[in-house]
């Protein structure tokens, strides 16, 4: 009896479930479900692969010589502000005596406006050239656009000043003055638009 009473308890042991025990199936992942974290957008976000591909940004190519029209550019440049101030001088002893105006005045005058002529040549020529070499370039496009055409207005202003202006002002005070103005508008445009591309083309 005592026998047969072992046996069923033995039996009865191992046909009751296992309450007290956690259950131990294995995910896919092989992490037991009771230790695996909630698919949350956090976790989904930190399931994205590492390698993930990138676009790269396209490499922009400006010739060896852009530089160096730089270089000339910028020099040339710098060297119009001594003539203009050079300019204004003697455009105010011819705006207010005209012909009765010092001779260094007229002297002076007419090579600063030879002077200028060339200088603005080279530099429409070689700014041209950069402003076109460059337009792939985005950053500062628009200033130097805006650069570029602005000396291009102040080309055509003196050129008109020198062309036509400067023949009518030997007789009329009016064309004189007008010849004044619209040459120290033509600076002021000039200087502005070089201080500009200094401070802020970086």
């Amino acid at each position: 009896m005592v026998v047969l009473a072992l046996m069923v308890g033995a039996l009865a042991s191992t046909s009751a479930p296992q309450t007290g025990l956690a259950d131990t199936s294995l995910s896919v992942a092989g992490m037991p479900q009771a230790e695996q974290p909630a698919d949350t957008g956090i976790t989904r976000v930190l399931r994205v692969p590492v390698d993930t591909p990138r676009t790269r940004a396209r490499a922009v190519e400006i010739s060896d010589w852009y530089s160096r029209r730089l270089t000339i550019h910028r020099w040339v440049a710098y060297g119009t502000i001594p003539v203009f101030g050079a300019q204004w001088l003697a455009g105010q002893q011819l705006l207010d005596k005209s012909r009765d105006a010092p001779t260094w005045a007229k002297t002076t005058h007419r090579v600063g406006a030879t002077t200028l002529a060339g200088m603005f040549t080279v530099n429409t020529v070689t700014g041209v050239w950069n402003w076109w070499d460059s337009r792939a370039q985005s950053h500062g496009r628009l200033l130097r656009t805006v650069h570029a055409f602005s000396m291009i207005a102040a080309d055509a202003a003196f050129t008109y000043t020198g062309a036509k202006l400067s023949n009518d002002a030997e007789t009329d005070k009016s064309a004189r003055r007008l010849h004044h103005n619209v040459a120290l508008y033509s600076m002021g445009v000039t200087v502005l638009s070089g201080a500009a591309m200094k401070l802020w083309n970086k």
